[in-house]
């Protein structure tokens, strides 16, 4: 125990702000990921919300992770509620207290504008140059002028910024001049928990043949991630290939109604089977194990933990080519890049895969891109920005 201690002390301390278990999504993800790669090096402390989004600004049915299962466990302090003052001051002088080595924000919503903007404000005096802001997405050129207000209120105090995509770096490019270095989204392995799952056992049960092949598309139902253009493509996929078939898993945060108006007016009701819910981290295996190909059809984007989470499971993807999307994507390889808005694109897509499937091994090819996933290196960017500072 005593040498346990003495390690300890002699790691350096990195403080992470940011959302956390019992939170759920893929901010809260990404954070507790960054908590498990930097903690065997680092000693490393989240400081995390006690209030996240006020429940009226929040679509969903609820902000907490209600699985049964932790995909990655992780030590928080639990301290700032995003709209009261007075925890951004207790959350920084807790931040000061802790004489960490570096601090990173975790930033993706230009609603923590203020809150970022007070606790960054009043740790700089200590931190001076280790505040790096760590950029899942950053405003575009078309954001409202209120959300630019907030970003650039947000973004003041970093003395540096970690981009996780190449869209994100250049619209940091747009908010500051300083060092930007880079990153990646985490692959979201640990959801395959039945190893001895029966896919064809389990296709039935959600409704299919066993032969099916089935497209999945999965996470929350959001007008930008162009669903209607899925459903859309999906008579021409079925004229091609009779045996596909189309599985939509998630909470919708858009109006389910008009999504089964076009299930139902384009004749799809046998084809298309609709999980409408949140699907717990123990569940989320058995839909992507029936999957032959997992789709993204969105209007934009920065980068998406589904396409991650389709990687652990060594599953192919069709992505269109808006944010950062198409960077994580070896066309032909590893899946297909089409653009956006355009059914047709999505059934030559499909088309392709199944005529590439029997010649290409995709799981294979995911697997050796995965090796290169600059996520695993941050131990070493973390080492690189601290040797720089001093």
């Amino acid at each position: 125990m005593a040498q346990y201690f003495k390690e300890l002390r002699e790691k350096k301390k990195i403080v992470i702000v940011g959302p956390a278990y019992p939170y759920r999504g893929g901010n809260a993800l990404y954070v507790s990921f960054l908590y498990d790669v930097l903690k065997a090096k680092y000693d490393v402390e989240i400081v995390n919300y006690k209030l996240l989004y006020p429940s009226i600004l929040f679509p969903g049915t609820t902000q907490n992770d209600i699985s049964g299962f932790v995909i990655k466990e992780s030590i928080s302090k639990r301290i700032i509620n995003s709209v009261n003052p007075f925890t951004w001051f207790q959350a920084a002088k807790h931040i000061n207290n802790l004489q960490a080595d570096l601090v990173y924000f975790d930033w993706w919503n230009p609603f923590f504008g203020p809150s970022h903007r007070v606790i960054s404000s009043l740790i700089k005096k200590q931190y001076r140059d280790r505040i790096i802001f760590i950029t899942e997405n950053v405003m575009s050129h078309e954001g409202r002028f209120i959300d630019r207000l907030l970003t650039k209120m947000g973004l003041k105090n970093a003395n540096a910024f970690v981009a996780l995509s190449n869209i994100v770096e250049d619209a940091l490019k747009d908010f500051t001049n300083k060092k930007i270095y880079k990153s990646a989204l985490p692959i979201y392995g640990g959801y395959n928990l039945n190893k001895n799952l029966d896919v064809s056992k389990q296709k039935v049960e959600f409704g299919f043949k066993e032969d099916d092949d089935i497209l999945l598309f999965f996470g929350y139902v959001r007008k930008y991630k162009g669903l209607n253009v899925l459903i859309d493509a999906m008579p021409g996929i079925i004229k091609k290939h009779p045996q596909v078939k189309l599985l939509i898993v998630g909470e919708f945060y858009d109006s389910p109604d008009k999504y089964y108006e076009q299930i139902n007016n384009l004749g799809l009701k046998e084809n298309v089977k609709v999980v409408q819910r949140f699907v717990p981290n123990e569940e989320v295996g058995k839909y992507y194990s029936v999957a032959d190909m997992v789709v993204l059809p969105y209007l934009s984007a920065t980068q998406s933990g589904v396409l991650n989470i389709a990687y652990g499971f060594g599953k192919p993807v069709i992505v269109t080519n808006v944010g950062g999307l198409a960077e994580d994507v070896v066309d032909g390889k590893t899946g297909y890049i089409i653009k956006p808005l355009d059914e047709n694109a999505i059934i030559k897509a499909v088309d392709k895969f199944f005529g590439d499937r029997g010649m290409i091994d995709f799981e294979a090819n995911i697997n050796n891109k995965l090796e290169d996933n600059l996520f695993n290196k941050f131990p070493e960017l973390t080492e690189q920005i601290l040797k720089e500072i001093e």
